[in-house]
């Protein structure tokens, strides 16, 4: 078998910075990798439902989005199959089984339920905890099983939940012989792109904390959202010492700022260095920072927008493309399950005269 990789996202909203640089970068790395056979990426929307059960449209709106941000970034789907979660039954099937392999305090451990938990305001003891949501792992181990996924590209704090699909991997197999296949993690190389904060400068960047720039972000929206970060409460005038450490602009900088953006748009320095060693002496004022930045921003993020103009004007093959994903990745995840009932003894209806000799020789031996 050659590598297969399976990646996605929930589509609660419009993808965001955090998003490209902790996993849509890697996936255009993945698809520009000549070693993978197959690259699947998945619109999540039955995870999606597991905290928006009581606002299903939303889901449905941002199918289309999270979409038009693939394209618009560069995500190639004569290279990539995107498809959408639902459409594929095999997967709430093999959720429903893996479901007898996991334990109640194994998921309460969980590192990564746990903190989705309490940022949604959950608690186990809770009865407003909807199960699908505590099952979330069972739900991901099923999506990635189901494409015989080798390598999944995640970020750091998703390591538990591939943590939790390998147990239940290693348990199956070792109840039912060899099935399924192991995943293994693959982290982003660039460990500064785990690390992007939101526009406040202490959360991680995020939908639901409303501190994020979108990868679509209009102009004067994000001019708007760079010159409101948070930079350093001490650093009042431009002549004051600043610190960078926690400082959201400098955040950005660290993981976004190239040598020659200083050539581009401030030529006053040579590199990112020299600029944190005169911000942080003082002498260098936070309107100047925030201009800097938001030249880099515009410049990435404006060959976004244009990009993603295209598709709007071609929603037709837009459709087409889901459409032709999707009914490969129903294929696909559809071997995998007819493998698993097989497995489990649960191919009933496959061939008939198999089962009618196995029954015979049940009542033979009565």
């Amino acid at each position: 078998m050659g590598k297969i990789a399976l990646t996605g996202d929930r589509p609660t909203g419009k993808l965001h910075l955090g998003h490209l640089v902790g996993s849509l970068n890697n996936r255009l790395n993945l698809q520009n990798d000549k070693s993978f056979d197959e690259i699947y990426i998945m619109l999540a929307d039955g995870q999606g439902l597991t905290d928006n059960f009581n606002n299903p449209k939303k889901i449905r709106d941002n199918i289309i989005q999270v979409t038009l941000d693939y394209l618009s970034i560069g995500l190639d789907p004569n290279r990539v199959t995107i498809f959408v979660q639902s459409a594929l039954p095999a997967l709430t099937e093999l959720t429903f089984y893996y479901m007898n392999l996991v334990t109640v305090p194994r998921l309460e451990r969980n590192p990564t339920v746990k903190s989705e938990m309490e940022l949604r305001g959950f608690n186990s003891g809770d009865e407003g905890l909807p199960v699908g949501f505590f099952t979330y792992p069972i739900s991901q181990a099923a999506d990635i099983t189901a494409f015989d996924a080798n390598v999944v590209p995640v970020g750091e704090d998703q390591k538990p939940m591939l943590e939790q699909c390998r147990e239940i991997v290693h348990k199956f197999n070792t109840i039912y012989g060899e099935t399924l296949v192991m995943p293994e993690i693959m982290l982003p190389k660039n460990e500064k792109a785990t690390r992007l904060k939101g526009l406040d400068g202490v959360e991680k960047m995020s939908k639901s904390l409303n501190n994020c720039i979108y990868i679509s972000e209009p102009s004067d929206s994000l001019n708007k959202k760079v010159m409101s970060m948070y930079t350093d409460k001490n650093h009042i005038k431009p002549t004051d010492p600043g610190n960078v450490e926690g400082n959201a602009v400098f955040n950005f900088l660290d993981i976004l700022c190239e040598d020659r953006h200083f050539n581009d748009y401030l030529n006053d320095y040579k590199n990112l260095d020299e600029m944190k060693e005169h911000y942080k002496k003082g002498g260098l004022g936070d309107v100047k920072c925030k201009k800097f930045l938001y030249a880099i921003l515009e410049e990435k993020i404006s060959k976004y927008r244009d990009e993603r103009n295209k598709w709007e004007n071609n929603l037709s093959d837009v459709y087409d493309i889901l459409e032709t994903g999707t009914k490969k990745a129903i294929a696909k995840s559809n071997a995998t399950y007819a493998r698993v009932k097989k497995a489990m003894y649960m191919d009933y209806f496959d061939d008939k005269n198999k089962i009618v000799e196995e029954w015979k020789t049940i009542l033979e031996n009565k």
